[in-house]
């Protein structure tokens, strides 16, 4: 019989051929033995595994490196708990509206309903937390089965797929011949929508006839790689601009558009509020804190995201970059979109625009002054507040920012200004804690460039921490701050006002835990730090090191940020 091996594929090698048609250039993963033979064609492929000590951390870091790049992550794990243990990350990724792909391993067909080793309903258990959950039928479509995932990734709002693959399937080879393996940029059609012409016509009258407009740029301006026409729009149309989750450092710091502390003042006074990319969830107050009077516009990719939780005055489906370059074109009277002829607009609000705009600085000055004192405090232990400010006049335009934790990153997202578009990383509206590390493991692998700083609370890095070691494996350096103050913080105040002193502990209080000893013992680089002025330059000797670090800052386990104190996050 003659030897055709050549002509046999497993697979296996398919899905890591369908990868990398996707333009995957790295895995993350705990091995199992129901998914080693995609390891074998990562390595023919010529993309990097990395293998971690939790498959949570896999797949936060798979969500991490969709957010950097804009290509879809992949994490692969085993069978059973190991595809459980993925779940959270999933999860994360699904509200966060961010592309990857989740590959699990399976028993093998001959076995099934016999109680195979790490036998689960995987799919079942995926599919509300998917945009696509899948079972991979027989080896000669697992790269049409990837290739079909990841398409599901980017319909409308993106978001993570699921597939499980049976062992048995993924051993077999077949025939080359008889496997089809989609072609890089061959398999799929542009998702841009530029929205309905009349309505960005509208949009764009509203927006020059308004006196008191403000926008929110939230993260689907960074998923669509929209800065630039955000930026044009809010300097041409000389608009205040205010930035949530990944659309933070749409503006650099000191641009006169750029806001950040007088948002509730101008969504209670605003005459028109643009909300783009960001849906009317909690960190919105469900639609409820915009003013009853103001005309409200949404952008979003999703259409089931526009007018929900609250009625809305026009509503736009797209891409956020084609949608505002389309606006700002009509409302600078540059020609007609999709047909529509051009609006030729009189000043209309325009002539009140600088004193709008000289309102909301000063309310923005006010704010800043009121928490000038923490700012500066000497204070020991460390106000968390000086903490933050340390950290924000640490960052460089080459420095991407990842916060991790509950109240001390609260206390962060007023004070830390990222000074590039796409350097801002938090967990997304899920609220999941122990992103960090696998935030930095992605970042710090697909912009190898640029200096990572994260701040953990010390709540949030125990969830995911070990993999600090993973870091220090694959020499990844970054500079780690954790904001200690030995406490679930955010929960304690809440208790403490609900239930009072003598319960505000229960099921709430940490060890004293030594973190810079931590990140030694695991070959990195660490220090304490009790006094403020130490701060910045262990901040530095962090950044010289060129190690994963982490410094151990003891803060006051007594200051709480004001949205904790409000309990913003419920309401």
């Amino acid at each position: 019989m003659p030897d055709d091996s050549q002509d046999l594929i497993s697979g296996g090698h398919l899905v890591a051929k369908a990868l990398k048609a996707e333009g995957v250039e790295v895995i993350y993963t705990l091995c199992g033995g129901h998914i080693i033979d995609i390891y074998d064609g990562c390595v023919d492929e010529g993309i990097d595994v990395i293998d971690v000590r939790h498959e949570q951390v896999a797949a936060h870091a798979a969500d991490g490196y969709a957010r950097i790049t804009g290509k879809p992550g992949c994490a692969v794990v085993t069978a059973g708990p190991g595809t459980t243990d993925a779940v959270t990350g999933v999860a994360n990724a699904f509200r966060a509206e961010s592309p990857m792909l989740l590959i699990g391993g399976q028993g093998a067909h001959n076995q099934h309903k016999m109680g195979s080793l790490q036998d689960l309903p995987h799919v079942d258990m995926m599919a509300p937390i998917t945009k696509f959950a899948a079972t991979v039928p027989d080896t000669a479509r697992a790269a049409d089965m990837v290739s079909m995932a990841f398409r599901e990734c980017f319909h409308g709002a993106p978001g993570p797929s699921f597939l499980e693959i049976p062992r048995d399937v993924l051993d077999a080879k077949v025939p080359v011949d008889k496997a089809r393996v989609p072609q890089a940029g061959h398999y799929r059609a542009s998702t841009r929508n530029a929205g309905d012409p009349e309505s960005v016509q509208k949009l764009a009258d509203l927006l020059v006839q308004a006196e008191k407009p403000a926008i929110l740029l939230g993260s689907q301006v960074w998923t669509t790689r929209a800065t630039g026409a955000a930026t044009e729009l809010v300097r041409t149309l000389n608009v205040p601009a205010y930035m949530n989750g990944a659309g933070r450092g749409t503006l650099p710091p000191g641009d006169p558009h750029h806001f950040q502390l007088s948002r509730r003042y101008a969504f209670s006074n605003a005459d028109l509020i643009v909300i783009v990319g960001t849906p009317f969830d909690f960190r919105m107050g469900y639609g409820k804190r915009l003013s009853p009077d103001a005309t409200v516009v949404q952008i979003d990719l999703d259409y089931r995201t526009v007018g929900k939780n609250r009625d809305i005055d026009l509503g736009i489906v797209g891409d956020a970059g084609l949608i505002l370059a389309a606006v700002t074109q009509a409302a600078s009277g540059l020609g007609g979109f999709g047909g529509v002829p051009p609006i030729r607009h009189s000043n209309g609000g325009a002539g009140k625009r600088k004193e709008w705009l000289d309102e909301l600085r000063a309310a923005e000055q006010a704010a800043i002054e009121k928490r000038l004192p923490n700012l500066r405090s000497d204070a020991s232990p460390i106000h968390p507040y000086r903490l933050v400010s340390e950290i924000n006049d640490f960052l460089t335009e080459d420095s991407i920012y990842i916060g991790d934790g509950g109240d001390i990153v609260t206390f962060s997202g007023q004070v830390v200004q990222p000074k590039s578009p796409g350097h801002w990383m938090d967990p997304g509206p899920l609220g999941t804690l122990g992103v960090g590390v696998p935030f930095v493991m992605a970042a710090k692998q697909a912009r190898p460039d640029k200096e990572v700083v994260a701040l953990f609370g010390d709540g949030a890095f125990s969830l995911t921490g070990w993999d600090f070691e993973t870091l220090v494996r694959f020499d990844l350096p970054f500079v780690g701050i954790v904001g200690n103050n030995s406490s679930m913080n955010q929960i304690r105040y809440g208790q403490k006002a609900k239930y009072g002193d003598e319960r505000e502990r229960v099921g709430n209080t940490l060890g004293d835990v030594p973190y810079d000893q931590f990140a030694r013992m695991l070959g990195g680089h660490g220090e304490e730090v009790r006094d403020p002025a130490d701060i910045g330059p262990a901040l530095r000797r962090a950044r010289e090191s060129g190690k994963p670090s982490l410094i151990n800052v003891w803060v006051d386990p007594d200051a709480y940020a004001p949205g904790t104190m409000n309990q913003t996050m419920y309401k």
